[in-house]
């Protein structure tokens, strides 16, 4: 039996290591492997067969101050973890985003056990910003193989030494069955006349607190000024539900929050349904870009947050949405701090909704995007990798 261990965070991580543990458990499965993984992740991890450690999805912030209340609930995982290891000594270790945790458990496992092969999947964006006079790249010095999923960030390590393999963006993965705009609009509900947009403030609390008043103030201001605009905002966690009913309530828009148990399910028929989204910088905006949707990205940390990375970190991104990453230019409009309020997202949203070359030119972009991310089987590549770097199994 071999043992891997897979840690991530946050949604968008949990997300990403439930299809990676399915990947995993197929390609064992073909290999007649028997396979165990444990994961530090969430409950898509779980439903997708990995035993998990501790649930990390609550534990995601960006900021100095946001991550403060978060400091104990990370060192008590940090403690369990290490309990763990001394019982069940992984066969190796598969990193998933989340920077500052895994680098630290990367760093630990390496000391602790330093033949377990490390392999880092979906590496922290450092090829895309930039922090001084160059960005960190900590990991290359604990990991044996970066699994990079764009084809700059397989660049930007191989040339700094590390071993890479590039397998593409595991989003390609879901465009598979996907609904018709006509089946979709049935499904919802949607009346001939009606538009749908999706509003997608928040995967981390903190982003309840400074993405949505704005947002949800433009989606109120644009249901004024186009009759017959749905507005539609799956819950990234559980707890963000009754957060999101009161708080756009208060901004007088009228919307439908599907419930985090269906969101899941529900994304591909709420995006080949939708028209526009407001949603915050994320892999959520290549996931609407790959289906389609034309999205305005906004985002905002707090002010001491803003004025450290800036002035004291020297922080600079040349874009910060993950569409005009890998395209290096401005297809799809961004708003960022003192930039970012309602009346600017609707000064960009309304051409999205209403100018039809305006809408063809996004559509172009997004296919330059899909062609630049690389083919279909991403997780079946990924998996295989893990697999290939476990150790032999001892001889009889």
């Amino acid at each position: 039996m071999k043992r891997l261990l897979i840690s991530t965070g946050e949604v968008s991580g949990d997300l990403q290591g439930g299809l990676l543990v399915a990947a995993l458990r197929e390609e064992a499965q073909r290999r007649q492997l028997p396979l165990e993984i444990a994961a530090l992740g969430g409950a898509r991890m779980a439903q997708a067969g990995a035993t998990l450690l501790a649930d990390t999805t609550p534990m995601g912030s960006i900021g100095l101050w946001e991550a403060l209340p978060l400091v104990l609930p990370t060192l008590q995982v940090q403690r369990r973890l290490s309990r763990w290891l001394k019982r069940h000594p992984p066969d190796a270790l598969v990193l998933i985003d989340y920077m500052g945790a895994n680098v630290r458990l990367g760093l630990k496992v390496k000391r602790r056990f330093p033949r377990v092969p490390i392999l880092y999947y979906i590496a922290p964006q450092e090829w895309a910003f930039r922090v001084g006079e160059g960005g960190s790249t900590r990991l290359i010095g604990f990991t044996d193989r970066i699994l990079a999923i764009f084809p700059e960030e397989a660049r930007f390590y191989a040339a700094r030494g590390a071993q890479v393999t590039w397998v593409g963006h595991p989003l390609l993965d879901t465009l598979t069955d996907l609904p018709s705009r006509e089946a979709a609009r049935s499904q919802l509900g949607l009346e001939p006349h009606e538009r749908l947009l999706l509003l997608l403030p928040a995967s981390r609390k903190q982003e309840l607190r400074y993405l949505l008043p704005p947002l949800a103030a433009a989606a109120a201001e644009l249901q004024r000024r186009c009759p017959g605009l749905r507005v539609m905002v799956p819950a990234g966690q559980a707890a963000f539900e009754p957060v999101l009913e009161a708080m756009l309530a208060e901004a007088g828009v009228q919307a439908t929050v599907v419930p985090a148990a269906q969101a899941d399910a529900l994304r591909p028929i709420l995006c080949a349904a939708a028209d526009l989204a407001l949603n915050k910088s994320g892999t959520v905006n290549l996931e609407l870009a790959l289906r389609g949707v034309p999205q305005v990205v906004a985002y905002r940390v707090s002010r001491p947050t803003a004025w450290v990375a800036q002035h004291l970190l020297h922080f600079q991104v040349d874009h910060i949405s993950p569409v005009n990453l890998v395209l290096q230019e401005r297809l799809v409009p961004e708003l960022l701090q003192d930039a970012f309020n309602a009346e600017a997202v609707v000064r960009e949203a309304l051409p999205l909704l209403d100018d039809p070359q305006a809408r063809q030119r996004v559509a172009e972009g997004y296919q330059r995007l899909r062609l630049a991310l690389g083919e279909p089987g991403v997780t079946r590549r990924a998996a295989a990798a893990i697999l290939d770097a476990l150790p032999p199994a001892a001889s009889a």
